[in-house]
């Protein structure tokens, strides 16, 4: 309901007042110690914010402190919405889904994080204490939206993949299992809107994890993520020299570019001895090398029969309720076509970058 005058709550007892007053940052502290103290809230000011004062009267004047501001927008309710997804996503699954094991463990951790952090990110912005947190705002909250995204979409392909595929029986189990794979996908529609309106526009000057290289960071780093879980259950890189080099660029890049997403959310990057932009051009294209070669040496050793290889997935596969060794084999392979992709992506963008120093 819109409220054309302000409306103060003193205490127990509604007031009505209309004429304005001024703000006193000197009075704040007597102002909090005063027994007479208005919550002054005000839903028709400025475009339709809703905004909340503390008004207190101290030697004859009024004065105001801003308590909490809140404006609504379309990004506060692709949160908001994001919010509400993963809580019923995690909390259906936790509740009546039957889940056991790493897989079930891990798709609850993607709900469970990422709503965590998108109420850290809505409490930090609606009590404006952006510039009091310990790490850059106009890095983290894009950056963790980002992961976001992945995470959930992980969980909406592996969740179903484990437990719903082969699982024939209708009961409330498997209602459970659907209705949490839903609630997955429209988070991950959520987080995938609030990236879109966060990122930095052609021109714009905004912080680097907002830019087409700095997303293109997020991706790497949790592409080979996905990379270490396939190689290691079962452990598929012990066989030959060249499949441990394939382990070692996985390894080397994922911590280089985890490192690139640290030092810009932590703001520093000014700190290094070398200046950051070219070291951003060097490493995409050095990570564009040696992605080049794991893309053509992990098939070569791991489906070639002349390597104790195999070309055709196994019969026994059928049986996997999940996805079979073999199958982790193809999957570790075309995700190190996607990431060398994604670092050939990176080294075109981070050429056109132009970085401003304040």
């Amino acid at each position: 309901m819109m409220i054309r005058e302000r409306q103060y709550l003193i205490w127990k007892k509604w007031a009505w007042r209309n004429e304005a007053s001024p703000v006193k940052e000197e009075n704040i502290w007597a102002a909090s110690q005063e027994r007479v103290s208005v919550l002054h809230c005000d839903t028709n000011w400025n475009k339709g914010g809703t905004y909340f004062y503390i008004s207190t009267r101290v030697a004859g004047s009024t004065v105001i402190m801003p308590l909490v501001i809140v404006k609504p927008s379309r990004l506060m309710w692709a949160r908001l919405a994001a919010l509400v997804f993963t809580c019923v996503a995690f909390s259906v699954a936790s509740h009546g889904g039957g889940l056991s094991g790493g897989t079930a463990d891990w798709s609850v951790f993607c709900w469970a994080f990422s709503f965590a952090g998108t109420l850290l990110v809505l409490l930090v912005e609606l009590l404006g204490l952006q510039s009091r947190a310990p790490v850059s705002w106009n890095n983290f909250p894009i950056t963790f939206a980002c992961y976001a995204t992945l995470l959930c979409l992980s969980a909406s392909i592996i969740f179903p993949l484990y437990f719903l595929k082969g699982y024939t029986r209708q009961d409330e189990v498997r209602d459970h299992r659907i209705v949490a794979t839903v609630f997955s996908c429209l988070a991950t529609a959520a987080y995938f809107v609030e990236v879109c309106m966060t990122r930095a526009r052609p021109g714009e000057v905004a912080g680097y994890m907002a830019t087409v290289p700095g997303l293109l960071k997020v991706c790497e780093t949790f592409v080979a993520t996905v990379i270490f879980v396939f190689v290691s259950d079962p452990v598929s890189y012990d066989t030959h020299a060249a499949v441990k080099w394939c382990m070692a660029v996985y390894c080397i890049c994922f911590v280089i570019s985890a490192a690139i997403v640290v030092l810009c959310i932590g703001e520093c990057t000014g700190c290094l001895p070398f200046p950051f932009a070219r070291f951003l051009s060097a490493y995409a294209l050095l990570a564009v090398l040696m992605y080049l070669t794991a893309t053509i040496i992990w098939p070569i050793f791991k489906f070639d029969s002349r390597y104790s290889g195999s070309s055709r997935r196994p019969d026994h596969c059928r049986f996997f309720s999940g996805l079979c060794p073999w199958d982790k084999l193809v999957a570790v392979a075309v995700l190190t076509a996607l990431n060398f992709l994604l670092y050939l992506a990176d080294l075109a963008y981070s050429a056109r970058l132009v970085f401003v120093t304040a």
